[in-house]
């Protein structure tokens, strides 16, 4: 079942509902919905620079999601909701309705980066609730042994080399870590202070024994345990002799806090992570 258009704050340790609600105010306005008002459906389709590719933060009141005509959770105030297709340009994946009058504050693709540019630190909470249903969502589908290797073969871009070489010169980053292939580069449950950006090679992410991503120059893994801080959630394995350039916490945070345009990268990487991993729980 299908649960990626919203959130749970109360799991992230880093979600400031003030924060959020000061981020909001500052690139929208608030507006009232009546009891029974559909905000988005399942499946609708959003451009990303549509002008109706909302994600809501909500202020007042109680919002139901449903799937499939059957209700999946609520919204409750001071939660976003509907992120994900304001991210990466997706169908919904629920129905957010109104339970009671609400008082939300909505964001189309255009003011959540303009509210980025101002606020790119802002990334990072979005990224912590994203981080936290992923873990779970991962957790849940490995409990029930419905891990495939369908989305094994995709790689995902995300920066070209031109980006790859400023990130090296913005952090001082001199030395990229080699491994030999079917080197051990990631445990699950182990801790992590370090996340990698292939510069050579490919990486195999893995977790009950399936496959669930490879990635290759340009692409990116261990990110979440930055930002979280909780154990690694997948094993990572040198799938060929690779090359990683290493950025540890205090690193990522200075990327994220300072570049709007890698905050909203690293954010359309985890999303589509959490929507491939999502479409195998849904079965």
């Amino acid at each position: 079942m299908e649960s990626l258009d919203f959130t749970k704050p109360s799991h992230s340790p880093i979600y400031d509902p003030a924060a959020a609600a000061e981020f909001f105010k500052a690139a929208g306005k608030a507006e009232n919905a009546a009891a029974g008002t559909v905000f988005f459906e399942e499946r609708q389709q959003r451009g990303f620079f549509s002008g109706d590719d909302r994600m809501y933060l909500l202020l007042e009141g109680s919002v139901v999601l449903t799937v499939g005509g059957k209700s999946i959770d609520a919204v409750k105030a001071g939660e976003i909701f509907g992120e994900m297709a304001t991210i990466t340009n997706s169908r919904r994946s629920a129905t957010a309705t109104a339970k009671t009058a609400c008082r939300v504050i909505a964001l189309d693709g255009r003011q959540f980066q303009k509210g980025l540019q101002r606020n790119p630190a802002f990334a990072l909470m979005l990224m912590s609730i994203m981080t936290d249903r992923l873990r779970l969502t991962l957790a849940r589908v490995t409990m029930k042994k419905a891990l495939t290797d369908a989305a094994a073969a995709n790689e995902r871009r995300v920066f070209d080399d031109g980006t790859l070489d400023d990130i090296a010169r913005k952090l001082g980053i001199t030395t990229l870590m080699r491994y030999n292939k079917g080197q051990t580069i990631i445990k699950a449950g182990e801790a992590g202070a370090f996340m990698y950006l292939p510069r050579e090679g490919r990486v195999a992410i893995t977790a009950d024994g399936r496959t669930l991503e490879r990635v290759g120059v340009g692409g990116m893994f261990g990110e979440m345990a930055l930002v979280d801080q909780a154990t690694r959630a997948a094993n990572a394995v040198a799938e060929t002799d690779c090359a990683l350039m290493a950025v540890n916490r205090k690193q990522f945070r200075q990327l994220v806090q300072g570049d709007p345009e890698f905050g909203m990268s690293l954010l359309k990487l985890i999303a589509q992570r959490l929507q491939a991993v999502t479409v195998q729980a849904a079965k």
